[in-house]
């Protein structure tokens, strides 16, 4: 199930009725006879702020993560943006970024028995299990409960050939 709220819709809207608020004459663009959208086209608003035409077509249909800032404050500043309008773009953007997950914790995995009878055979000394992508296999010892032995990421002893 997907919690995070789809800013798409919400950052069209927005880009969309701001663009059309502003004619071309207020953003100092010649103008030429008939327009068929009201306010500015987006290849103008593309020019003012600096970006490619496909750049802003893609930001107003809402693919807004991974703009950086500078864009946005150009884009806030070709659609003439007061001061609220261009916090609530910011917020959106942040909004939109999606959000770093922890990566999962592998699981521990039981050693095969012949193993575990090896490790429960040595008691003068630690040992520890890795498999092929060097992930504790085993943490402790089934007859002592023992701890485990440190990770492989901090021992500083390591086999040959290893």
């Amino acid at each position: 199930m997907n919690d995070r709220h789809d800013y798409r819709a919400e950052i069209r809207d927005f880009l969309a009725s701001r663009r059309a608020k502003i004619t071309p004459e207020e953003a100092g663009l010649p103008t030429s006879g008939r327009r068929r959208v009201p306010g500015l086209r987006r290849e103008e608003v593309a020019v003012l702020a600096g970006v490619s035409t496909e750049w802003y077509t893609r930001l107003e249909k809402g693919h807004i993560s991974g703009v950086s800032k500078d864009v946005l404050a150009a884009v806030a500043q070709a659609v003439q943006l007061d001061e609220d309008e261009r916090t609530y773009l910011f917020d959106l953007a942040r909004a939109a970024r999606p959000t770093r997950s922890t990566p999962s914790r592998r699981r521990d995995v039981e050693a095969p028995p012949r193993i575990q009878w090896l490790l429960d055979s040595i008691t003068m000394s630690a040992a520890f299990v890795r498999n092929g992508r060097l992930a504790p296999a085993h943490r402790t010892s089934s007859s002592t409960g023992t701890p485990a032995p440190p990770s492989p990421s901090r021992c500083c002893v390591s086999s040959p050939g290893s």
